[in-house]
C-alpha cells in the first residue's frame, strides 16, 4: 500500500483546458480544491465542459484509443515469418539475386496489404456497433442534471453517484448518504468500504483514502456527490493501465489458436533445418535454399489466419448486430457459440418482465390501503436505485388515489444487499416523522417487534400465520416483500441503520411477473442446441421452482444461498450438475456457482443486469447483460442484448457457431493442403537435381489460394455445425492435417512422375505443371473439406464460390499471360493441362472417400 500511495503521488499533467490541480488533493478543503478545478455547487456551464474536454482528450486510456490505419498495417509487418522474408530478400539482393529478392517482395507486400485491408474494414464496422452501447454518468451542467456519456466527464464536474453507477473518474467526495463503493479492482480488497467527505492526510495510501472515489470501481449502494479532480491517464486506474498495459484474460478459443501456432512452430523448425541442410548438402546455391526452405514454412502456415479470425468476428458481430445483439468483446463470440451452460435470473428473461403489484395486504392476509399507502411513500421518496417493484407499488397507489403532496422527505437509508432493504423518512404537515422499511420479508420480520393496526406483540404464533401466508404465496409464484414503520423523533442529523429497530409490521405486497408465453419453446429450442439452462435468482426459491416448472425446466433438484454457505467448493462441483434452480443466493454466492460448473469443464454464460450480478459476470466464459441495465453490469459483459429476450440470445448463439465453423474451416482448408504440398516439396528437393519450385513461385501459390481463403468469412454454414456446441481441439485439428496432407502428398508424387516420366517436363516445364495441379487442387479442395456433408449437398457462399472460379481461371491462364516468365513460368501444352485437371478430379473423388471416413471415425471417437 505504501508503494502505491508513493506512486500516485506524482503531479500529472493537466489539460490544456483545465487549471492546474495540487498534489495530493484529497488532504485539501473543499472550497479551496473547488477553486483550483474552477468549479462550483452548480457543476461547469456547457461552454466551460467543452473547452475542458478538448484539452483533456489526451488523457483518455490508451487502451480505449482505436487503432490507426498506419498502426494496423505496421501490425502486419510484425510477424515473424514475414520479417524472416524480408530479411532473408535483402540477402539475395546482396548476393545479387535481384529476381528472386523482388519476387519474394512483391508477394509478401501482396499478402500484408490483403491482411492490412481486411482487418481496417473489420475494425471500423466494429468500432461502430461498439459506439452504440455507452456507459452514461449523471453530470450536473448548468445546475441541470445531465445523462452524458462517461468519456464526457472533465476535471471541475459534479457527477451524481447511486448504486450501481460505475466511476468514470477520479474525485472527492462532497456528500454522501450510506455510500459504499467496491474497489477491489484497485486495493484487493473483498468488502465494499464506505466514502464519506472529509480530510484525509496527504500521504496517505490508496485504501486509506476515504474521502476519494476511482476511475473503474463501482458503487454498491448509497448516493454521494463527487467532484472529479484527474480523468483519462491522470487517475490511479489510468496510470495502472499505462504502465502494465493489461489485456483481458484469453479466450478458449485464443488458446486454442495458441496452441495450434506453437503446433506449426514445430514442425516449420524441423522442416527449415531439415531442407536447408540437405540442399546446402547437395551443394546446391546456398542463398536459393535459404529462400526454398523459408518459403515452404511460409508456405505451411496459414499467414492470413489472424486477419480471417478478424473478418469472421467482424461478419459475425454485424449480423448479430441486426438480430439484436452488441458485441463489446469481439473474441468472445466463439465462446457465445461453445457455450454449453447459460444461468439467468428469471425476470425478463422466462418471465413477461412487467411487474405488477397484484395486492396490498395487512398480516392477516386482507387487502390494506394503509399498507399500500406506507408502501408508496417508501416508493415516492427513494432515490437510490431504480427498479421495476418501485414503480410498480407508485402506479397502484397512484390508481387507488393515494396522495404524497402533504408529505416531506426528511432522509433516506439506502438499500444493500445485506440488509435486503430500503428506509426512508417521512415528516407529515403536523411535523410527526415515520420511518417506513420496505424489503425482504425475512429482513423486515428480523426488525419487527408488533404487527399490525393495533401494534399487537410479535409472538411465536402471529410469526407462524405470517409464515404460512408468504409460503402459500410464494407457491402460487407471487414475489413477496414486507412493509414496516415506526414513529421516529425528530433530530438534526441523518438517520442510520441503527434506527431500523423495533418496528412495527404493517404487511405484505405482493407482485406478480406471469412466464413469456414463448419461454417453453425458447428453452427447447435451447436444450436441442446443447445449452442447458439454469436459474440463480435471489427470490425465495418456491417461487423460483414455481416459474422453472411453469416454462417445463426440470427443477428436481433446488439449491438455496443457505445450503450452499455450508457447502465446500468440491461437494459444490458435485451438486452444480444436477441443479437446475439457485434460490435466494447472494453475488458472492452466484460467482462460486459459476466457477464450480467451470470447473466441471463446462463452458459457462451468464445472463444478469444488477448490481448483484457484476462478480457472476466477470467470472462467466460469456458475460450477457442488456442495454436496460446497470452500468457496472454493462461494462463487465462481453454481450449486451437491446432487448431482454432468450430467443434473440439463441440466435445469437447460433451465430457465435457459425462463426467459429468458418473459421475453423479455413484452418482446415489451408493447413492439410498446405502440409501436403509443403512435405512433398520438401521430399521432391532430395531426388530432384533441381529446386522443384521458386521462392517465388511457392509465395504466390500461397498468396492466390488465400483470396478465396479471405472469403471463407461469408460462407453458408451446414444446419449441423450450429446444432451442438463445439470446442477448439488441437488433435482433430492434427490428426485432419496429417490424414489430408498425406493425400494431397500422394497426389503430388503422382504429378512429378506424370511430369518426369510421361511428359519428359524440363525444370520450367516441371514447375510450371506442379504450380498448377498444387493451386488447382487447393482451390477445388477448399469447397470439398469445408463441409461434413457430400460436397454436391452443401451449397458455398456467393463470395467463396465467385473468388475460387476466379482464381482457377487465373490460374489455367496464368502460365500464357505475358508477365509469366518473370515468375519463371513457362507455356504448358494442352495434353498436359488435360491431364493435371484429371489428377484434379480424381483428387476429389478420393478426399470426398476419405472425408466420409474420417468424420465416422471421429464421431465414434466422441461418443
Amino acid at each position: 500500500m505504501y508503494f502505491l500511495s508513493r506512486l500516485f503521488q506524482k503531479k500529472p499533467a493537466t489539460g490544456a483546458g483545465a487549471p492546474a490541480l495540487a498534489e495530493a488533493y484529497w488532504s485539501l478543503p473543499t472550497e479551496q480544491l473547488m477553486g483550483q478545478l474552477g468549479a462550483s455547487a452548480n457543476g461547469l456551464s456547457r461552454r466551460e465542459a467543452g473547452a475542458r474536454l478538448k484539452g483533456e482528450r489526451p488523457h483518455a486510456l490508451k487502451a480505449l484509443k482505436k487503432a490507426s490505419a498506419l498502426g494496423l498495417l505496421a501490425n502486419q509487418f510484425k510477424s515473424p515469418l514475414v520479417l524472416i522474408l524480408i530479411v532473408a530478400s535483402v540477402i539475395s539482393l546482396l548476393a545479387a539475386e535481384w529476381m528472386d529478392a523482388g519476387m519474394v517482395l512483391v508477394v509478401v507486400l501482396g499478402s500484408t496489404l490483403l491482411g492490412f485491408a481486411q482487418e481496417y474494414i473489420a475494425g471500423n464496422a466494429i468500432e461502430k456497433l461498439r459506439s452504440r452501447i455507452t456507459i452514461h454518468s449523471l453530470v450536473l451542467r448548468d445546475g441541470q442534471a445531465k445523462n452524458l456519456p462517461s468519456s464526457r466527464v472533465v476535471r471541475g464536474d459534479i457527477v451524481l453517484l447511486n448504486a450501481g453507477s460505475l466511476i468514470p473518474a477520479d474525485g472527492v467526495v462532497l456528500e454522501a448518504k450510506d455510500f459504499f463503493i467496491n474497489q477491489a479492482v484497485l486495493t484487493g480488497e473483498t468488502f465494499p468500504v464506505e466514502k464519506k467527505p472529509g480530510l484525509v492526510a496527504g500521504n496517505t495510501s490508496l485504501a486509506e483514502r476515504s474521502n476519494c472515489v476511482f476511475m473503474g470501481t463501482s458503487v454498491s449502494s448509497g448516493t454521494a456527490r463527487v467532484l472529479i479532480a484527474q480523468t483519462g491517464q491522470a487517475t490511479v486506474f489510468g496510470q495502472i493501465a499505462g504502465k502494465l498495459a493489461l489485456r483481458p484474460p484469453m479466450t478458449e478459443f485464443e488458446r486454442g489458436i495458441q496452441r495450434f501456432g506453437y503446433l506449426l512452430t514445430r514442425i516449420m523448425l524441423v522442416m527449415v533445418v531439415a531442407v536447408l541442410a540437405i540442399n546446402i548438402f547437395m551443394d546446391r546455391p546456398a542463398v536459393s535454399s535459404l529462400l526454398f526452405a523459408l518459403a515452404l514454412a511460409v508456405g505451411l502456415t496459414p499467414e492470413l489466419l489472424p486477419a480471417i479470425v478478424s473478418i469472421t468476428l467482424s461478419h459475425g458481430a454485424k449480423r448479430m448486430a441486426r438480430l439484436g445483439v452488441i458485441v463489446r468483446r469481439l473474441n468472445s463470440i466463439e465462446n457465445l457459440g461453445s457455450m454449453d451452460v447459460l444461468c439467468t435470473d428469471k425476470t425478463g428473461t422466462l418471465t413477461a418482465g412487467v411487474v405488477a403489484l397484484d395486492g396490498a395486504v395487512d398480516s392477516a392476509g386482507q387487502p390494506s390501503t394503509a399498507v399500500l399507502r406506507l408502501a408508496g411513500i417508501n416508493a415516492q421518496f427513494q432515490s437510490g436505485l431504480v427498479n421495476p417493484l418501485d414503480d410498480a407499488v407508485l402506479a397502484a397507489a397512484h390508481q387507488a388515489g393515494v396522495d404524497f403532496r402533504a408529505l416531506q422527505k426528511v432522509d433516506e437509508i439506502p438499500y444493500d444487499f445485506v440488509r435486503k432493504c430500503l428506509s426512508v423518512v417521512a415528516a407529515a404537515a403536523s411535523g410527526a416523522r415515520t420511518l417506513i422499511t420496505k424489503g425482504a420479508l425475512d429482513k423486515v420480520l428480523a426488525m419487527c417487534t408488533s404487527a399490525g393496526v393495533e401494534g399487537a406483540p410479535l409472538d411465536a404464533a402471529m410469526r407462524a400465520r405470517i409464515d404460512a401466508l408468504y409460503e402459500a404465496w410464494s407457491t402460487q409464484g407471487y414475489r413477496v416483500l414486507g412493509v414496516a414503520s415506526r414513529q421516529v423523533p425528530a433530530r438534526s442529523g441523518p438517520y442510520g441503520r441503527e434506527e431500523e429497530q423495533g418496528l412495527c409490521f404493517a404487511g405484505f405486497l405482493l407482485f406478480m411477473d406471469p412466464p413469456k408465453a414463448d419461454a417453453r419453446q425458447t428453452l427447447l429450442d435451447l436444450a436441442q442446441r446443447g445449452v442447458q439452462l439454469k436459474i440463480i435468482t435471489g427470490d425465495n426459491r418456491k417461487v423460483a421452482r414455481h416459474i422453472a416448472e411453469a416454462v417445463g425446466l426440470p427443477a428436481v433438484s433446488t439449491l438455496s444461498g443457505h445450503e450452499l454457505q455450508d457447502m465446500g467448493d468440491e461437494a459444490l462441483m458435485h451438486a452444480v450438475r444436477a441443479t437446475t434452480v439457485f434460490a435466494e443466493v447472494d453475488p458472492n454466492q452466484k460467482e462460486r456457482i459459476i466457477l464450480a460448473l467451470q470447473k466441471t469443464g463446462h463452458v459457462v454464460g451468464y445472463m444478469g443486469d444488477g448490481i448483484n450480478d457484476a462478480l457472476a459476470l466477470h467470472a462467466a466464459d460469456v458475460g450477457i447483460s442488456v442495454d436496460t441495465a446497470v452500468d457496472v453490469a454493462k461494462d463487465a459483459a462481453d454481450f449486451i442484448l437491446l432487448r431482454k429476450d432468450l430467443g434473440i440470445l439463441r440466435l445469437g448463439i447460433d451465430e457465435g457457431r457459425r462463426t467459429f465453423a468458418n473459421t475453423l474451416k479455413y484452418i482446415l482448408t489451408t493447413i492439410s493442403a498446405n502440409f501436403g504440398n509443403m512435405a512433398s516439396m520438401a521430399v521432391a528437393s532430395l531426388f530432384l537435381p533441381f529446386l522443384p519450385l521458386l521462392a517465388s513461385q511457392i509465395l504466390l501459390n500461397n498468396f492466390l489460394s488465400d483470396i478465396p481463403g479471405a472469403a471463407i468469412a461469408s460462407d453458408r454454414v451446414d444446419p449441423e455445425w450450429v446444432a451442438r456446441p463445439r470446442r477448439w481441439d488441437t488433435l482433430f485439428i492434427r490428426n485432419y492435417m496429417v490424414r489430408f496432407g498425406l493425400i494431397s502428398s500422394a497426389f503430388d508424387l503422382l504429378t512429378f512422375a506424370i511430369l518426369l516420366w510421361v511428359f519428359k517436363s524440363a525444370p520450367e516445364e516441371f514447375r510450371t505443371g506442379w504450380f498448377l495441379e498444387s493451386l488447382l487442387t487447393e482451390l477445388v479442395i477448399a469447397l470439398v473439406v469445408r463441409t461434413r456433408r457430400p460436397f454436391y449437398r452443401s451449397r458455398p457462399g456467393n463470395l467463396l464460390l465467385g473468388s475460387t472460379l476466379a482464381v482457377i481461371a487465373l490460374a489455367l491462364v496464368l502460365p500464357y499471360l505475358p508477365l509469366s516468365a518473370v515468375f519463371g513460368f513457362v507455356p504448358l501444352p494442352a495434353p498436359l493441362v488435360l491431364a493435371l485437371i484429371g489428377l484434379t478430379l480424381a483428387y476429389v473423388f478420393v478426399v470426398e472417400v476419405a472425408k466420409k471416413s474420417f468424420y465416422a471415425r471421429s464421431e465414434n471417437a466422441d461418443r
